[in-house]
């Protein structure tokens, strides 16, 4: 492990300072991932600022009747905390969906998102990987890739190709929700939606999400609608215990006179961030929740998906997952 410097600063305003514009330091909470990047040599900090300290653990209620979840509250205090039970169930389900108690009792919300993807060559300093080192290629497009993306992939050119995908399980739950990112930065305070916080790999497969240098996470804001009658989340995986998704399928729906008035669907396990595709949502509204028109949105979801041999199945299961979720959603809790 590379040596660093170390800080903990008590506001935001100093943590801010502190990280400055140097490229290679890093903010750090639980460090469930970022520790282990370091250890493997993926990730080499010159300098670590601890934002334990930062006024950031709380959970809170918002005028609007949403909630804002702050960015140091632990995976697993916010999964258990009343209001997130009673009012975004399906947030609740996905946070414990994912790694194990001891990680859940560490890991922060904010961290959450910063996760990086599990993909073998990206974890394997002696190979290539063009996220870790722009321009080297991907070995996981022609290698073993059973875990890797279907949709939202880069192919072309060779020196920005990326088939990695995201790992979390939250995130998945928080797209679905339409949740806002709270930052603050040199340049001031803003927010980011859901859908606009992590990236596609595009030409660029080294940058996972769009915060600018020295941007800090302060809170996570879920809007007043949490579907909570009518939610599922499908975790598809190689075993039941502390293991990442190959598919998984987060569901929200409002009923009305037994037919769907709104639906969101987020994916994870197919892509660089977060799957939605506002327009096969649409597809259910007014529509009879049958199998045969949950499988058409599941072909819409996945339109242009493409497998690269050891991972074509996650095509199928994919939209065998949609309809299954959705079936779930729609029997209610």
């Amino acid at each position: 492990m590379k040596p660093f410097s170390y800080t903990r600063p008590e506001a935001v305003s100093d943590a801010l300072s502190d990280i400055g514009g140097q490229q290679a330091a890093k903010f750090i909470a639980g460090g469930t991932n970022l520790i282990d990047l370091m250890k493997e040599n993926i990730e080499k900090p010159n300098q670590l600022v601890d934002i334990n300290r930062l006024p950031l653990g709380d959970i809170t209620e918002l005028p609007d009747g949403g909630l804002r979840l702050g960015a140091l509250v632990t995976n697993a205090d916010t999964a258990y905390h009343p209001l997130v039970e009673e009012r975004y169930p399906l947030l609740s389900k996905t946070i414990l969906a994912g790694a194990s108690p001891q990680l859940r009792n560490m890991a922060t919300n904010g961290g959450n998102l910063f996760q990086r993807t599990r993909c073998y060559y990206f974890y394997d300093a002696q190979m290539p990987c063009n996220k870790r080192e722009p321009g080297t290629g991907c070995p996981a497009k022609n290698g073993y890739n059973r875990i890797h993306a279907i949709v939202g992939t880069t192919d072309e050119p060779a020196e920005s190709a990326c088939i990695a995908t995201h790992p979390s399980d939250m995130c998945v739950a928080l797209a679905a929700l339409e949740a806002v990112v709270q930052v603050s930065g040199p340049n001031g305070d803003r927010s980011i939606p859901m859908a606009d916080f992590h990236r596609l790999p595009g030409n660029e497969p080294w940058l996972d999400n769009t915060l600018q240098k020295g941007e800090l996470v302060t809170s996570i804001d879920l809007p007043a609608k949490g579907f909570p009658e009518h939610f599922t989340y499908i975790k598809l995986r190689d075993r039941t215990s502390y293991a990442f998704a190959l598919v998984s399928v987060a569901v929200g729906l409002e009923m009305a006179d037994g037919q769907i008035s709104e639906a969101r669907i987020a994916m994870g396990g197919v892509a660089h961030k977060p799957w939605r595709k506002p327009e096969a949502e649409a597809m259910l509204v007014g529509q009879p929740a049958t199998d045969e028109t949950f499988r058409a949105v599941a072909e819409s979801l996945l339109e242009g998906a493409k497998g690269y041999g050891h991972n074509t199945f996650k095509i199928e299961l994919g939209k065998r997952a949609i309809v299954r979720a959705l079936r779930e959603a729609v029997q209610g809790h």
